[in-house]
């Protein structure tokens, strides 16, 4: 989900299989991804229907998009991934031309960090918002997220 005006990506691995099941990016509810977006911009994304949530995300610059186009996985963790194809990244400055900064939603997707920087594109990597991603609060993955929003201008209230 990328607009031309986006500003900054969040790449993902790959969808699970709840996110796979409803269609839906982050469509796991135990999944942080919506609330910590919602938080940043200091409205209740959970609330909102699923198309809702899309257009304010491509209203504010904010693209959504993975690092495997396809792959083999057993489950949703992303040390089961197998056999993962990439996805072009050429494809992101010009679907995205805008585009500053990626952050890596997580370890697996940070894989890609020097593909991505290669391109000339600012790269960051994110605690992972997945459930599965414990160790770490929901308060300290939001000070994490918040900080890339910033640096990308894309925080706070919509202008």
């Amino acid at each position: 989900m990328l607009a031309r005006h986006t500003r900054l990506v969040v790449l993902g691995s790959f969808p699970g299989v709840a996110s796979l099941a409803a269609q839906q990016y982050y469509g796991h509810p135990r999944n942080h991804f919506w609330p910590l977006v919602g938080a940043i911009w200091g409205i209740d994304l959970v609330a909102m229907t699923y198309r809702q949530r899309l257009a304010e995300v491509r209203r504010r610059g904010l693209g959504i998009w993975d690092v495997y186009a396809a792959c083999r996985r057993e489950g949703s963790l992303d040390t089961a991934i197998e056999a993962a194809e990439m996805n072009d990244f050429t494809q992101l400055l010009l679907r995205a031309p805008a585009l500053q900064w990626v952050a890596h939603n997580g370890g697996e997707s940070a894989r890609a960090l020097a593909r991505l920087q290669a391109l000339g594109l600012s790269t960051v990597r994110l605690p992972s918002s997945s459930p599965a991603n414990a160790s770490w609060s929901f308060e300290r993955k939001l000070a994490a997220w918040r900080t890339a929003f910033e640096a990308a201008g894309i925080a706070g209230p919509a202008r």
